[in-house]
């Protein structure tokens, strides 16, 4: 994944601590602490997650939410969210990082926006779940301002006043924000979405992040409800609102971007807005296609992203990689370029290759997260984040033509063998090191029975 997309066979890695110091093709002649054995293996640079929301894995297939879109999802979502304790924080984080670490991501981004009244610090328990995992971290302190008393989706119990939001923004950037050199945490900031926070928060919070020299996210044009709410409540498009309020540049990226036109696309190309593709997360939800080959096209930043298990229902990076692939082959997705864009033949809108959608999950993200120079290739002087792929198995017998696609196209549930971040490996034969997962399922899913349980006696109609 370099700016030739160079395929080296036969090659080997040399990494000193946590840094690629050569790259080589043949014997490596020199001297190593430890050798990995990659015969029949493809190495490939770490993948890059842009957006997530991890405490959602305690919420996966709800019946009650199988079969709604977002908007009515959300609602009753709300009222199980709002049950959300510290130690769920921890413990759902824990198991949405062990499923990306295990199919080969070794950075996320995760957009926590929801702090139920009385649960304090609730970002740092995610923090300390992503140390304990190894990962390369970029959470958001996220929030909400907008409760149901003010027009906005969520109960009043899980939003913030704007000074509560901005102070804890604070104290979150003060202890955990490290802007050095292969930082293993990075925070951004993340109001929720146009529907759910005051337009107040939003300058608050653009400001204060320029100010500090950090990155914002936000859902943005995700549905034709929330086009529909925005032009009803600011009479203009998502888009034109980001735009008014300044939330524009090579330091934002937006999760979605499902419902954009012709004008916004090339906006996002000229100022350097990055979006995070959500694949499965939009056909899940019947949320529709984002126009995803115009942006590459136009030099957009684009990554790729599970987001939230309750919308994805897994975390399985490798799984989106092919979602990816799959839905821009769509007649759909190839022609009227995503819905809002007009009418233009299929034929004028190329297919999407499995080497596009690898450097998407690699090089794309790494731009949209602003670490471009450090992490998403494998090059010397970028961070040792590698993953190794075991291409001796049978979802990949007699795909051996083109193995790179073979990762792609012929997908396999297991196919990580190694996951090295920042030069330390997590992943080892396909499993979790330091870790027990048996323990972890058992407390995710007493959290998440008891969750339910709670909000159902408070709440009976949320079970309808």
């Amino acid at each position: 994944m370099n700016d030739r997309r160079e395929k080296i066979p036969d090659g080997f890695v040399l990494v000193r601590e946590n840094v690629i110091e050569k790259i080589g093709s043949g014997n490596f002649e020199g001297q190593a602490d430890r050798v990995i054995e990659a015969a029949g293996k493809i190495l490939l640079p770490g993948f890059v997650n842009c957006h997530h929301h991890l405490y959602q894995t305690l919420t996966r297939n709800l019946p009650e939410v199988q079969d709604v879109s977002l908007f009515d999802w959300l609602v009753r979502l709300y009222e199980v969210w709002r049950e959300l304790t510290l130690e769920g924080v921890y413990t759902s984080t824990k198991v949405g990082l062990a499923e990306l670490l295990l199919s080969g991501c070794t950075t996320t981004s995760d957009h926590l926006y929801l702090v139920p009244r009385g649960v304090e610090a609730i970002h740092d328990e995610e923090i300390r779940a992503a140390r304990e995992m190894g990962i390369r971290f970029q959470p958001t302190r996220g929030s909400m301002s907008r409760g149901r008393s003010q027009g906005g989706l969520p109960p009043d119990d899980v939003v913030q006043g704007e000074v509560e939001v901005m102070r804890d923004c604070e104290r979150v950037v003060s202890r955990y924000h490290d802007a050095a050199k292969f930082s293993m945490c990075r925070i951004a900031l993340a109001p929720c979405s146009p529907f759910s926070v005051t337009i107040e928060l939003m300058k608050s919070t653009i400001q204060f992040a320029r100010q500090h020299g950090l990155r914002v996210h936000t859902h943005l044009a995700e549905t034709s409800d929330e086009e529909g709410y925005c032009q009803k409540t600011y009479s203009c498009r998502p888009v034109e609102l980001m735009q008014s309020l300044g939330w524009l540049g090579p330091d934002v990226w937006f999760a979605h971007c499902v419902h954009l036109n012709h004008a916004e696309v090339d906006l996002f190309a000229r100022t350097g807005t990055g979006v995070a593709h959500c694949p499965t997360s939009n056909m899940r939800l019947g949320s529709g296609i984002a126009p995803i080959p115009e942006l590459v096209g136009g030099g957009a930043p684009v990554g790729l992203a599970v987001d939230g298990s309750a919308s994805n229902d897994t975390s399985n990076f490798l799984a989106e990689i092919r979602q990816a692939l799959l839905l821009h082959r769509l007649p759909e997705a190839r022609k009227g370029r995503g819905g809002v864009l007009g009418n233009e033949p299929v034929a004028s809108i190329p297919w999407m290759s499995a080497e596009d959608v690898l450097w998407m999950a690699t090089r794309g993200g790494a731009r949209v997260l602003g670490c471009a120079d450090e992490i998403g290739s494998i090059e010397e002087g970028k961070a040792a984040d590698l993953v190794l792929i075991d291409m001796n198995q049978l979802s990949f017998a007699g795909a051996m033509s083109d193995p790179l696609a073979a990762v792609v196209f012929s997908q396999s549930s297991n196919a990580v063998h190694t996951t090295m971040v920042n030069g330390k490996i997590v992943v080892e034969a396909g499993k979790i090191l330091n870790q027990d997962l048996n323990a972890l399922v058992q407390s995710q899913n007493r959290l998440s029975a008891e969750m339910l349980s709670r909000s159902r006696k408070k709440s009976p109609e949320s079970a309808r």
